[in-house]
């Protein structure tokens, strides 16, 4: 149950990822949107997760400002409490990331970190208000934090055009390391939700395997084959049991929400 919100962020950015910098195309979003999802470990209801997007002013200009919250829920919050909060603030025109916030406390283990990016220079300054310490780190060219990357890429221009069993990877920084991931296009698929059915993107991206992930492909997801780009379902098989995410509620979206058929 450790990293709730972390491991469904990391699922939904990977579905949208491809390298480089293209022009974007119009925003699948805007200030307004909220969405939830329910995740369940196994059988068991297990928390929830929510993003919602907001508007800052950063470098005296206004930005969005996205946050994620992460949360066990029922009878899973007194054996493993979860509270996690992560946010960004990123360009409204080109999508790179400004700061990042990371605050969470995960059944006792916590962190408390923000990240200042300067992309001129290439360098990510995270402040760790816990340890009380500031380290500067070299980063690639273009690279986003895990949830400017969720919003940046459902924007990308490519993400309609993959073929299937095409692979792509990207730059992230998390955890005061870059990651890059590689990811799969698997298909299209009519995918039956409590709203309906929905034409949907499959995507499979590779992790390592080990000490979480059963196997390097152990993590499925379904994205809304629309303007908006929703991930509606993510499934993952983990190295101790399942974990599944399913779209529960949303409101503000930009775009009409494509429904093939009404529940």
């Amino acid at each position: 149950m450790k990293k709730l919100l972390f491991l469904l962020l990391f699922f939904s950015t990977t579905a949208f990822t491809t390298q480089g910098v293209q022009p974007l195309k119009e925003e699948a979003f805007d200030v307004g949107e909220w969405f939830q999802f329910r995740i369940h470990y196994g059988l068991i209801n297990a928390g929830i997760a929510e993003l919602e997007v907001k508007e800052a002013v950063r470098n005296n200009k206004k930005v969005f400002h996205a946050m994620g919250k992460g949360y066990t829920t029922g009878m899973t919050k007194f054996f493993f409490k979860v509270e996690d909060d992560y946010q960004s603030y990123f360009d409204k025109q080109t999508g790179k990331p400004y700061q990042f916030v990371r605050k969470i406390n995960e059944g006792g283990y916590t962190k408390n970190q923000e990240g200042f990016f300067n992309q001129n220079n290439q360098t990510v300054l995270v402040k760790d208000y816990k340890r009380k310490t500031e380290k500067t780190f070299s980063i690639p060219e273009h690279t986003q934090d895990i949830l400017s990357t969720f919003y940046y890429l459902r924007n990308h221009p490519q993400i309609d055009k993959l073929n299937i069993g095409e692979s792509i990877d990207i730059d992230m920084f998390f955890d005061d390391e870059t990651t890059k991931f590689k990811l799969k296009f698997i298909g299209r698929e009519d995918l039956k939700t409590k709203f309906g059915v929905i034409p949907t993107m499959i995507f499979r991206p590779y992790v390592q395997a080990g000490r979480v992930f059963k196997e390097q492909e152990s993590l499925t997801v379904w994205i809304s084959d629309d303007d908006n780009k929703l991930p509606l379902r993510i499934k993952a098989s983990l190295a101790v049991g399942s974990l599944k995410a399913d779209l529960e509620n949303f409101k503000g979206l930009k775009h009409s929400f494509t429904i093939k058929a009404k529940p």
